[in-house]
C-alpha cells in the first residue's frame, strides 16, 4: 500500500482531504524493521496464550 493518502490534484475536492499535510515519507529500512517488529509480537503473543493454556 504505498498510495498517498493526500491527494495534491484538484481531484482531491473534499475540504479535509486539501487540508491535510502531506504524509512522511517512510524509507525501505524501517519497513523491514517494523516487520520483524510484527513477527516477533505475535510470537510472544501466540506463545504467551498457548503457554497460559496449558499451565
Amino acid at each position: 500500500m504505498k498510495r498517498r493518502l493526500v491527494l495534491t490534484a484538484e481531484s482531491a475536492r473534499h475540504p479535509f482531504r486539501r487540508s491535510l499535510p502531506p504524509p512522511p515519507v517512510m524509507s525501505e529500512v524501517d519497513d523491514q524493521d517494523r516487520d520483524w517488529k510484527l513477527f516477533v509480537l505475535s510470537f510472544v503473543a501466540f506463545f504467551t496464550c498457548f503457554y497460559s493454556f496449558i499451565f
